[in-house]
């Protein structure tokens, strides 16, 4: 199969309109919905119900289109870790979320550059999960990232496991507590990722979600660390007893046969294990 016909497949699945498919593909209807007759006559399936005005996934399409994306991200993948494995001064490039490191990220990367198979890394900082997506692609050879995200094509491992805190402003009702529970703050265990969703689609960094929980307008959960690491006038961090644990992982692609990758992963394991056996309180410096 080539890749061609899956980059057309992806296009009508993610539009569910060809017009629009053709018109982000650069092509005209006609020949992008040959392509999609090919496609279907060559796997034997049906891959959209189409009627004259809509287009619908069939199972098998609903399929095609999770390993498809798989597929056109692994051949942009070894495309990029080809052309970087081509320049002359090897690097790691570390994906992090700004603030989302727990505290790991500086002595992570100290104790690595004493290694035998160290090379230089590049800190690639990110939104919110943007990581997952950036290893997939090639853009990065390993990442910490905060649990739940998606894993597929990717290897982990757990790093710090915390409980979560809301920040509150100094003001608020529930600032004389000394915890809360998560009905405290209208919400069910089950409602947490939701409620963290949303405020990271909000596009709002920790400093603009510490701002705004100062004035009163949001109460974020975050993870313990933050709280000793990032203290504010006008903001108090109160536990949350039943709140689903905090959990920063290392990931990286299940494909990758780099040494260096390799010894960074073991190295932020480590540094994990120093943390939690009490040898540092790395989250409080």
């Amino acid at each position: 199969m080539e890749s061609r016909p899956l980059r057309y497949f992806v296009a009508v699945a993610e539009e569910l309109n060809f017009a629009r498919a053709a018109e982000r593909l650069g092509i005209s209807p006609p020949p992008l919905s040959r392509a999609i007759r090919r496609l279907e006559t060559e796997l034997g399936v049906t891959l959209f119900e189409r009627t004259t005005h809509s287009v619908a996934l069939t199972p098998a399409g609903a399929v095609l289109l999770t390993e498809a994306r798989i597929a056109l991200d692994a051949l942009q993948a070894a495309g990029r870790r080809a052309q970087r494995a081509a320049t002359t001064e090897p690097k790691l490039v570390l994906a992090v979320k700004a603030d989302g490191d727990a505290g790991l990220l500086e002595p992570i990367l100290a104790r690595f550059a004493s290694e035998p198979e160290a090379v230089p890394v590049t800190i690639r900082l990110c939104g919110w999960h943007e990581q997952p997506r950036l290893l997939r692609l090639g853009e990065a050879d390993a990442a910490l990232v905060h649990e739940p995200f998606d894993r597929t094509g990717l290897d982990t491992e757990t790093l710090v496991t915390e409980p979560r805190v809301a920040a509150l402003s100094a003001t608020h009702p529930l600032a004389a507590r000394d915890h809360l529970v998560l009905a405290d703050l209208g919400l069910r265990p089950g409602d947490l990722h939701q409620y963290l969703h949303e405020l990271r689609n909000e596009g709002r960094d920790l400093a603009q979600l510490l701002a705004l929980a100062g004035l009163g307008k949001v109460v974020p959960l975050l993870p313990a660390s933050v709280a000793a690491r990032y203290p504010r006038p006008g903001v108090v961090y109160r536990p949350v007893r039943d709140a689903p644990l905090a959990v920063l992982a290392i990931a990286w692609p299940q494909q990758s046969r780099s040494t260096a990758t390799a010894s960074l992963v073991r190295t932020a394991a480590s540094v994990a294990d120093a943390v939690r056996d009490g040898q540092g309180d790395l989250a409080a410096r």
